[in-house]
């Protein structure tokens, strides 16, 4: 192999390396930025902030909770999360994060996948569930929920039958 052709495969070589780690920094930048809107959902949902929930979804968003019709677009989601998140930080629960999360992100779009957990007041463990997330990179490069759904362990019997209590969050 001559000299030139060597020359030009370490040069390939470089760059393939440096689009790679530049790739992995940007997808460890992103999965921060995507585990802050989960923290932020939180956070807001159990201070009955309806209003902060909305905020992170986009205007085209869907929210697929159980038992209830989908929200569609910005203002059935605001009212949705306006009377549950409301409802739920009265009622002395409160939502968690699971500790095992996975994080997928291809270009643009993004889905996260976790479980979650409802406490009450004396911390006993109410209900737990599974949840799946779509977000998009909108608004110059912002990540923003797309499509929300989320389901609890719990028979569908017991889940049915229990007294009207707000639904438990994502």
């Amino acid at each position: 192999m001559n000299s030139l052709v060597k020359f030009v495969l370490v040069v390939a070589c470089l760059f393939a390396v440096t689009a790679c780690s530049k790739s992995a920094s940007n997808t460890a930048a992103d999965e921060s930025a995507i585990q802050h809107i989960q923290d932020a959902w939180y956070k807001a949902y159990n201070a009955g902030d309806g209003a902060a929930v909305a905020a992170l979804y986009a205007d085209d968003a869907v929210v697929m909770a159980p038992n209830v019709p989908a929200a569609r677009g910005m203002a059935a989601i605001r009212d949705y999360y306006s009377k549950t998140a409301s409802e739920f930080q009265a009622s002395g629960l409160t939502a968690a994060e699971g500790a095992k999360s996975d994080i997928g992100i291809s270009g643009d779009l993004a889905w996260q996948g976790y479980t979650y957990t409802v406490t009450d007041k004396s911390g006993a463990t109410v209900d737990a569930g599974k949840s799946l997330t779509l977000f998009q990179r909108k608004n110059g490069g912002n990540w923003l929920i797309i499509r929300d759904t989320w389901n609890s362990d719990a028979p569908a019997s017991a889940a049915t039958s229990s007294p009207q209590a707000p639904i438990p969050p994502k």
